[in-house]
């Protein structure tokens, strides 16, 4: 596979990066409840843990968001290789579809737990530095809100497994049905 046919080394590591830290972040989110759900069973946690793992995943987020971002900045300046040109027209909709529905979750689920933190007492401490206070939003502050943007924001981790789903299907179809080299674009020691 040339180089021209690849995608760039920014963009892979940035790919890579984002694919841990997003998979990662719905798991320890999902230990993170179970870590609060202890607490209020008077299980064997106690309220500084609860908020060390509330402040780490909000902190790690707000990379996400700017890894992101860049990413995005990434692509837009960087056009992605084309397609192989037997692709079915239902086949690249989907790819495009996907990629763009990523791109729209990578940014807009940070930013909707940044709505939902700035909602929630207490204050978040970036990397759970006191000195380090993220101001709120102007956002309500009512347990209401914060239990609908709390929500959403969760159900933003399995829309990401979904993706995440579809898009390892897709590249195992390429990979060993259709055979056309189309992972070896994005996995650095795969040449195609």
């Amino acid at each position: 596979m040339s180089d021209s046919q690849r995608y760039t080394g920014v963009a892979i590591a940035l790919h890579w990066v984002l694919a841990v830290l997003l998979v990662g972040m719905v798991f320890y989110a999902w230990n993170m409840e179970e870590l609060k759900e202890t607490l209020f069973a008077g299980g064997d946690v106690t309220i500084s843990e609860v908020q060390f793992a509330y402040n780490m995943h909000k902190t790690v987020g707000l990379l996400i968001l700017a890894l992101s971002v860049g990413r995005l900045a990434w692509r837009l300046t960087h056009p992605a290789p084309a397609l192989p040109e037997g692709m079915a027209s239902w086949e690249r909709l989907a790819a495009t579809a996907t990629h763009w529905a990523f791109y729209a979750i990578m940014i807009g689920l940070p930013l909707g737990g940044l709505v939902a933190a700035s909602a929630a007492e207490p204050p978040t401490l970036l990397f759970n530095n006191p000195d380090l206070v993220l101001p709120k939003l102007p956002v309500p502050q009512t347990e209401g809100f914060q239990s609908v943007t709390g929500s959403v924001h969760g159900a933003g981790g399995w829309v990401i497994l979904g993706l995440l789903g579809l898009h390892v299907a897709a590249a195992l179809k390429h990979q060993f049905i259709n055979k056309d080299g189309l992972i070896g674009r994005m996995i650095p020691f795969l040449k195609g």
